[in-house]
């Protein structure tokens, strides 16, 4: 896309310093970047008549004539209201404009426009608000089905669709990247057409079409860059495992592995013992042994004399696993240690140098383990908590740390469920395995959602729990008050529990801008059950481990998504005593409601999953950003599965004709997958 694509939007008329600033905020210097901001939605402007025959509160747009001249009175402060008539052949409609006094010279008596907007009132004598207005015949943002932007500050949804419509004629340059095979086999648009139709569409039915081409497009070069990332991490070398005796490993266990273990450490087991590198994904519920898992894999290596890393999010869960694992495996014979954020330097400078010299089997910590500072003497497997966490180049500079041209083997766990399409799709790069059975005798917790009525009930319940020598979590969304209104926060609703409800029991409050020793204070004085409530914030939702804990309760539950919610409820259950979560809601949405109850009919996280994802979009799985992959555009990769899965089959079929894509046809495809994922470059060059 070059001549007029590649032009700066400042150097478009009424695009100055300021406004190029605003629009460098949604991520938009060239025209080009313009023709790719697609639209969130789209209003039907197309002209339609009958002022009177309109139905209430629909927007609709229609052409009518000024009547009554528009005047302004001044209400209060602040407040103008200018008023007047139009009518149409059908009946007549007063229009209001509040502080909007510029209307009264731009709608003139006996002048006809087109209005658009929801109408109120019945019959011949109708109510309009704050219409949107444009001379017959000027057809900027009316005639037709006009495109909603995401916006921001200092850019106006009228500014923004007048520059995309000024730079419409590019879409004429737009290379069609597509081979003409793919476009007749899969029934897909023309670039220039979907381009312009995905902005200013024709019709419902091209709009349809444009879409599906552009979503094709974008899945096809993501499901070709993770094929392609796949196959040069296969080309790597890796040190083959050859000692693979798990017996002493089972031997040493307090419990018997259950049968999803088994079969996820024999996959395991298998790649270990190839000179390819392994990168797979361990995905497990809450409580599904995953930890147990990633132990048998730490024991493995050091049977053949590697060492190992294991990289948690937090110094929390890194502290943790260190306290889970190292007597384990200590037992076993490995030398563990532990390298976080709150040690001294003499501490860490220690293990660095210990780690370096081989004297360390295994290195627990947090991202200081992507330090330059941190060496190994020989490392032969990474394993990282919570992949959501983290993104694919973190991994990867954690493997390549296994020195002279080799990579380390890489196993990624996730508490997260996400579902299986989703997860391939995702963590393309990654190889699967999943933990859908939980260790026998853990007692399902019992879910429930309540109002503020309840509240009363609620508190005596808690109480009589910390009475039978149990321990309680209280969840807020936010930590100050103010953040957001009407919700709780840690902080205040902690002091309010504590003064005015239980003022003879001990309470902790935890959260995130907490220094790191004061977090590990609190959290210590609740695992040893001195803190009898610990309010918090989702700080606590991966990896804290207190089996005393009998009740989670997760105050304006609306707020969280249900993995989340599920992810929390997680904390309790894990002794032998029945456990509960406690939903508090006030949510009135259909939506919201539907959510809350889901999680309280069930406890499998992987249907929660699925219901989180058709209710929500996948959203809730990775935040905005896809960790580490590619920045999707327009596909949604719940709502367009079909799509995806044509684009996957297209994506394999195209790379077996063409293995590295080098034929001239592929060239603007190959263009594109490297800049959409540009910080793999290497791997693909």
């Amino acid at each position: 896309m070059e001549r007029f694509g590649t032009r700066s939007l400042d150097s478009l008329p009424g695009v100055g310093p300021a406004r190029a600033k605003a629009l460098a905020r949604l991520g938009l210097f060239t025209v080009s970047d313009l023709l790719s901001y697609f639209p969130r939605d789209y209003e039907d402007r197309r002209v339609q008549e009958g002022i009177a025959s309109f139905p209430q509160e629909t927007p609709v747009c229609f052409e009518a004539m000024v009547t009554e001249s528009f005047r302004t009175s001044r209400i209060r402060k602040g407040m103008e209201l200018t008023k007047g008539r139009i009518a149409d052949h059908t009946g007549q409609a007063d229009v209001t404009f509040f502080n909007q006094t510029y209307v009264q010279k731009s709608l003139v008596s006996g002048e006809s426009y087109v209005f658009y907007g929801k109408l109120t009132g019945q019959g011949s004598r109708r109510q309009l608000t704050n219409p949107y207005f444009e001379k017959v015949g000027e057809d900027k943002l009316i005639g037709g089905i006009i495109p909603i932007y995401p916006l921001t500050a200092g850019i106006s949804h009228n500014l923004l669709a007048g520059l995309v419509r000024r730079c419409l004629p590019a879409t004429e340059e737009l290379p069609e990247i597509l081979p003409a095979k793919l476009l007749s086999e899969y029934a897909l648009a023309q670039t220039e057409f979907s381009y312009q139709n995905i902005h200013f569409p024709s019709s419902w039915e091209a709009l349809a079409l444009a879409r599906r081409r552009l979503i094709f497009e974008e899945l096809l070069c993501l499901s070709l860059g993770l094929l392609l990332l796949r196959e040069r991490r296969e080309e790597g070398g890796a040190i083959a495992f050859s000692k693979l005796d798990l017996a002493p490993f089972y031997a040493a266990l307090p419990f018997a592995p259950t049968g999803a273990q088994r079969r996820a450490l024999e996959e395991i087991s298998r790649e270990l013992g190839q000179a390819v590198p392994m990168n797979r994904l361990l995905q497990g519920d809450v409580g599904s042994g995953k930890t147990a898992v990633a132990a048998a894999c730490l024991y493995l290596a050091a049977q053949n004399g590697q060492q190992s890393v294991l990289m948690a999010p937090t110094d929390l869960l890194a502290r943790q696993h260190y306290g889970t694992l190292e007597p384990l495996l200590g037992r076993l014979g490995l030398r563990v240690g532990l390298l976080v954020g709150s040690m001294t330097e003499k501490q860490k400078r220690t293990l660095r140098e210990a780690a370096a010299l081989g004297e360390v089997d295994l290195l627990i910590g947090t991202h200081a383990l992507l330090s330059d500072t941190v060496s190994f003497f020989r490392l032969g497997l990474v394993i990282t908590d919570e992949q959501h966490r983290f993104g694919v180049s973190q991994r990867a500079a954690l493997s390549a740390k296994a020195g002279e041209g080799q990579r380390a083997h890489v196993l990624v766990m996730s508490a997260t469920p996400i579902p299986r399409t989703l997860a391939l799709m995702v963590y393309g790069d990654l190889d699967l395995s999943i933990l859908d059975e939980l260790p026998p005798g853990r007692v399902p917790i019992q879910t429930m959602l309540i109002g503020e009525d309840k509240r009363a009930r609620l508190y005596g319940f808690l109480r009589k729990q910390v009475q039978e020598g149990r321990q309680v979590y209280v969840v807020c969304p936010t930590v100050e008050e103010g953040q957001l209104v009407d919700v709780k926060s840690a902080e205040v609703h902690g002091a309010h529990l504590q003064k005015d409800v239980f003022p003879d029991l001990t309470l902790g409050v935890l959260h995130g801008r907490m220094k790191p020793k004061e977090k590990e204070r609190v959290m210590t004085e609740f695992s040893e059950g001195s803190v009898q409530i610990l309010v918090s914030t989702t700080v606590i939702e991966v990896g804290v481990d207190v089996p005393n804990a009998t009740v989670m309760v997760i105050e304006n539950a609306e707020r969280f998504g249900l993995s989340q919610l599920h992810q929390l409820r997680g904390r309790v259950g894990r002794g032998g005593e029945k456990s509960y979560c406690v939903l508090i809601s006030q949510a009135k949405g259909d939506v919201s409601r539907e959510r809350l109850h889901a999680l309280c009919q069930s406890t499998d996280g992987f249907h929660i999953a699925e219901e989180d994802l058709r209710l929500r979009g996948p959203g809730d799985f990775f935040g905005a950003r896809q960790h580490g992959l590619p920045q999707l555009q327009i596909a949604d990769l719940a709502g367009d599965m079909r799509v995806l899965k044509e684009a996957q089959e297209a994506a394999q079929s195209l790379l077996q004709q063409d293995p590295g894509l080098e034929r001239a046809e592929h060239g603007g495809l190959k263009a594109k997958i490297l800049r959409l994922f540009e910080e793999h470059r290497d791997s693909f060059t």
